[in-house]
């Protein structure tokens, strides 16, 4: 896999021209940085001028400082009970929305004597994360009664921002979530950040970036959803992302097969003709997905389509080269990205396997090399 620092780059300055100076940029690394390689993406991350990064636990937390970085980390998942001292001894910034985890709290943070970073999650109609509103009294009082868990941020998450042009159901949740703030501050509590907007709601709503923004998927170059790209049209917001990550192989094998013969596991395929074969270095435990078998997708080979053959196989593919003179053992062959005038996108594949982009580029094997260039 190769990974472009100057889209990379170029995204995040994107994003901070949309949401300005003086608000957090938090960028989500989770997943391996969507399948990219986090060790190779948040450096460019933060060079591009992120502020801080998202992951989803505390592994991915541990992770990141391993690599030197040292940029603030604020972990979105759940952090087991037996966890938290190491968290909070870190000096992450967490998602709390559990009495378990108020409890374990008080505890640590008394025999320690530092404090807690703790993001109070409210529950707007995800139904996922989140403290109801019928909670909030107890919350109020877990913060009072401990001085050192500290409320560095309150955030909601929107359920039906990306997969819409209708912004209603968003517009519904931000309002409760403002809400639910007034009530925090009655209580006496004021969070130092405020945040709701993920990639879409960063490219479309700057009503929802309050003071720190969490956008994922867009640092990679790909677009949240086809209704996204389709609003900001609608809107006029002038943006473009550029993708970051390209993936490659290699030929193994050329070969001749006469018409009427099967091709791979279970012979579900048989030539309709004398083909030229080719066996590539990829499979299903790389994270190219079986379920692109006999889906008419393809890859590119000599900046020509290659249909695949038959099915998948665990680290191998066959594909089509009837129509490609002259190819060779260890000649490039593109999964995702450009070669000679064709492209293949992460939303090809997709497309072809009844998915979404961000499968597509988390399912890639993190063993598989990655180099920025």
């Amino acid at each position: 896999m190769e990974l472009s620092r100057e889209n990379a780059l170029h995204n995040v300055g994107t994003l901070r021209e949309l949401v300005g100076e003086g608000r957090v940029i938090c960028s989500v690394v989770k997943a391996n940085a969507y399948g990219h390689g986090v060790k190779e993406m948040a450096p460019l991350i933060l060079e591009g001028g992120a502020d801080w990064l998202g992951v989803d636990s505390l592994a991915e937390a541990l992770e990141i400082r391993a690599n030197l970085v040292s940029a603030p980390v604020y972990i979105m998942g759940y952090i087991e009970l037996n966890e938290l001292e190491t968290a909070v001894k870190e000096g992450f910034h967490f998602v709390v929305y559990n009495r378990e985890t108020f409890d374990r709290l008080k505890e640590i943070t008394e025999r320690l004597g530092i404090p807690a970073l703790t993001h109070l999650k409210l529950e707007t109609g995800t139904n996922r994360q989140g403290v109801r509103d019928g909670d909030l009294p107890r919350v109020i009082q877990s913060y009072r009664e401990n001085a050192r868990m500290k409320l560095a941020g309150v955030s909601t998450h929107f359920a039906n921002i990306e997969d819409t042009t209708d912004p209603s159901y968003a517009e519904g949740q931000q309002e409760e979530f403002n809400r639910m703030i007034s009530v925090l501050k009655d209580g006496g509590l004021e969070p130092e950040f405020t945040h709701c907007a993920n990639s879409a709601a960063t490219i479309l709503f700057p009503q929802t970036y309050y003071n720190f923004v969490r956008p994922g998927i867009v640092n990679y170059g790909m677009w949240p959803s086809k209704e996204t790209l389709l609003s900001a049209r609608h809107l006029n917001r002038d943006v473009e992302f550029k993708p970051v990550l390209s993936w490659k192989t290699r030929v193994a094998e050329v070969k001749d097969v006469p018409a009427g013969e099967a091709v791979s596991y279970g012979c579900t395929y048989k030539t309709n003709r004398d083909s030229k074969i080719a066996v590539i270095l990829v499979g299903y435990c790389n994270g190219f997905p079986r379920a692109l078998s006999s889906k008419s997708h393809f890859v590119l080979i000599g900046g020509k389509r290659a249909p695949i053959l038959g099915r998948i196989m665990m680290n191998m593919t066959v594909v089509d080269i009837t129509d490609i003179p002259g190819v060779k053992p260890e000649d490039e062959v593109v999964l995702i990205g450009s070669q000679g005038d064709e492209r293949i996108s992460a939303e090809d594949v997709a497309t072809a396997q009844g998915s979404i982009n961000y499968e597509v580029t988390t399912q890639i094997n993190p063993g598989t090399p990655r180099r920025v260039v």
